[in-house]
Formats: structure tokens, sequence, C-alpha cells
């Protein structure tokens, strides 16, 4: 993961649980379904980021017998756990509260200035909180447009802070239209109906996040121009004639398995090979039957070996062209 990428999760935690005990202790003293359900949100927030954390750590675990491929996918098992921590507590309770709010409607009690000055303080952490994620994502976007890059991008973290901290932001500017009008009009409903689109938002970011990982998760292909590269590199060698069935897949946030049948050139591969004997002596050796034979022998091992020599040879050019390749398979079809 990048080091911005990081950065955001870890600015996340420490901005969204500030807020979220600022935003309780407000609730308390006035007893704001909006403010609640902004105190919520912040707590699911931490949560799920305090889990993106985790995932970060683990992922970093080395290759065992039991998981040859390393630990990688391990961060999108927790964004997985993260996104429906979002649907649950962060959608489903601020849901509820603010339904039985609207059914059951009490004044909004409390200093309109203490409300004002909890969301103001509110929205300058979160706001900060989702321009470093912001930048975290810009870092690693591109020339691909936002919605395309979020929809796309194989770092969860960062794509799940960036929504995350826009739906906090866009959270403190609801609750303080919702908190405003039930002050203005003595109507605690609109109090209740902000905390209501609150609830409802944070469940739309949580099914979002949840079908991104489900598809990383499953193995998403890797970037079709990454995909094109590797095999630019595999058809421009002399010693391969084509290349079929060709996988590409993510396997980390920063980590591509490519695999592929490769139908090598013999002709070329042993020209290659006799250009680096000296022929007169080879003939010079060939005085019978057996010393053909015996030649016949070495030729085979030698030419294992020059196959061998070639593919070690291609697959380090990949790996130079494309840096994210953690892992690749060529098969000799």
């Amino acid at each position: 993961m990048a080091a911005t990428s990081k950065r955001a999760v870890y600015t996340a935690i420490v901005g969204n649980s500030t807020v979220m005990i600022v935003k309780f202790a407000a609730f308390l003293v006035t007893g704001s379904a909006a403010m609640l359900s902004e105190a919520i949100h912040s707590l699911a927030d931490t949560g799920n980021q305090t889990l993106l954390a985790v995932g970060i750590a683990k992922s970093k675990g080395p290759a065992t017998p039991q998981f040859p491929y390393g630990l990688r996918k391990d961060r999108f098992v927790w964004a997985l756990v993260s996104a429906m921590g979002i649907f649950f507590l962060g959608c489903g309770v601020t849901l509820h509260h603010g339904v039985v709010a609207l059914l059951n409607p009490t004044p909004v009690e409390g200093s309109s200035v203490l409300l004002a000055g909890v969301l103001l303080f509110a929205l300058i952490v979160e706001g900060y909180c989702l321009w470093v994620a912001w930048s975290a994502v810009r870092a690693t976007q591109g020339t691909k447009g936002l919605l395309e890059h979020l929809r796309e991008s194989s770092d969860p973290m960062a794509s799940a802070v960036l929504l995350e901290d826009a739906a906090a932001v866009l959270g403190v500017i609801l609750a303080a239209i919702g908190i405003g009008l039930a002050h203005v009009t003595g109507r605690s409903e609109f109090d209740a109906i902000s905390s209501i689109i609150i609830g409802l938002m944070m469940g739309v970011i949580a099914i979002v996040l949840v079908r991104r990982n489900r598809e990383l998760l499953l193995g998403e292909r890797a970037p079709q121009d990454q995909t094109d590269t590797l095999v630019e590199v595999l058809t421009s060698q002399e010693e391969v004639q084509a290349v079929k069935d060709v996988k590409a897949v993510m396997i980390g946030s920063e980590a591509i398995r490519f695999k592929a049948e490769v139908d090598f050139d013999g002709r070329a591969i042993a020209r290659n090979y006799l250009k680096r004997k000296d022929m007169d002596a080879l003939w010079a050796d060939l005085k019978g039957p057996e010393d053909f034979e015996a030649f016949l022998v070495e030729y085979g091992e030698d030419m294992m070996q020059s196959l061998g020599q070639t593919i070690d040879r291609i697959e380090e050019e990949a790996k130079a062209s494309i840096p994210e390749v953690a892992h690749i398979d060529l098969e000799n079809d």
C-alpha cells in the first residue's frame, strides 16, 4: 500500500475518534436525533477504519507453506468486514433511531450555539481527513476519472476511507440542516429526517464497498493495460512463437499474478545455444556412433537448461516492465 493511503487510514482513525467523543457529548446534552446519528456515524467510521488498519498490518505477512502467495488478500477480508460494519452499525442503528425519532418526536434541547460549535468542529476535522484521503486517491489515480478509479482500484483501503470521509462531511452538513430547521420551526421531525438520510447514505456506501471487496477476493483481473504490456514483453522475444491462455489477477492492492501458456520456438533456442559453442570442436569430437549418442544426451540436457534460462530471463524482463507483478507462471505449450 502506498504511504499516502496508510496515512489516510490513520488520520481518519484519530480524526473520527476525536469527533465521535464530542458528538456523543453533544447528544447527551441536547438529545438531538441527528447528533446521535452523527455520533454513531463517527463511531462506525472509527471502528471500521481500525479494521482497515488491522488489514494493512496482517496483509504484510510473509508467504508460508499454507499460504504460498502470502497474505496480501487479507486486507480485502478486513475491508469487507469493515463495510459490513458500516451497513449494520452505521446504517442500521442510525436508521432505527431516526425512524423512532420521527414517529415519536421530542423537542431538540440545548443551546443552538453549542450544536453549531460541535458541528463546525466536526466539519473542520472531518474535512481535513477527507483532504488527506483525497490526496491518497489522487496519488494513484493517473489519467482515470475519479469514479472510474474508485470502481477499478485494487486498493480498497483508500477508496473506503475516501467514501467514509466524504459521507462524514456530507453527514455533518445534513445534520446541521436538520438541527437548524428543528430549532427554527420547533419541529423535531426535521432532525429525525436528517438522521434517516444519513443512515441511508451510509447503507449505499456499505453496499458499494462490499461489492468491490467481493470482486477483489474472488480474484479480479489485473488492469488491461498492464496485462497487454506483459503480453507484449513475451511476444517480443525471438524464442516465443505464441502466447495463449493469459490470466492476470490481483492478489493484493499492489500485486499481480500472471500466468500464460507459451509456445517456445525450439529452433531459436537451439540457435542461441549453438552460438555459444565451438562447432569445430564439436565436430572433431564426433568420431563414432558412441560419441554422437553422448553428444545428443548432453545436448538434450543443455537445451533444457537453455529453456529454463530463457524463461527466467523473460520473467525478469516482465517484472521489470510492470513492478506490480509478484508472481509469473509461464507454461511451455
